[in-house]
């Protein structure tokens, strides 16, 4: 019992590399066009979608409605957050290796702020998408914003969108949960000495 939250400390830090292998987010656009949906995947280092032309097509899409395109070698994000997550990864297995119960909290602390901090950057990004509209739009109405829900899902004129975690943000789950289970019973083994 005693190396379990060491164990469940290094887990935690080893599964943020599930960002690599898998994405972290979805967002599906279902209209009568494209009754399978259109889906775009966003990982922590890249954007890919269902097909290879995928991000071409949404592309298509949302200029008729005046957004901009989506380019992903423009989002700073994907550049810099691969970066976060390896220094997570490695403070992670630190903090196993120390095996402190304060610094178990310390470092889930940390990602829950991070993931938090990330979740409101997506947000923000989302909204410059679906606000700062083009004057120039094939398709303009008047007040209307194509901002996809940051989760859930939300009409936008003949479109459905679906935003919603996907595996690569389930990993980040099992992250969190380990580090404070990891946390809890180092916390419950000094308590009983």
């Amino acid at each position: 019992m005693k190396s379990l939250p060491r164990l469940l400390m290094f887990v935690a830090a080893l599964s943020l590399l599930g960002l690599f292998a898998f994405p972290m987010w979805s967002i599906t656009l279902y209209a009568p066009q494209y009754p399978d949906g259109v889906t775009m995947y966003i990982w922590i280092n890249k954007l890919s979608g269902s097909t290879e032309g995928t991000l071409q097509n949404i592309n298509i899409l949302n200029h008729y409605v005046g957004m901009k395109m989506i380019e992903p070698e423009s989002i700073p994000e994907l550049k810099y957050f691969p970066y976060v997550i390896y220094a997570m990864v490695a403070l992670g297995l630190l903090v196993a290796l120390i095996n402190k119960k304060n610094l178990f909290l310390v470092w889930t602390i940390l990602l829950v702020v991070l993931c938090t901090a990330g979740i409101y950057d997506f947000y923000l990004w989302e909204y410059d998408y679906g606000h700062n509209l083009s004057a120039d739009a094939p398709i303009s109405i008047p007040g209307m914003a194509y901002q996809p829900p940051l989760i859930g899902r939300k009409a936008l004129l003949n479109f459905i969108a679906d935003s919603w975690p996907h595996i690569g943000g389930a990993f980040v789950g099992v992250s969190m949960l380990a580090g404070f289970l990891a946390w809890w019973l180092r916390r419950r083994e000094t308590q009983q000495v």
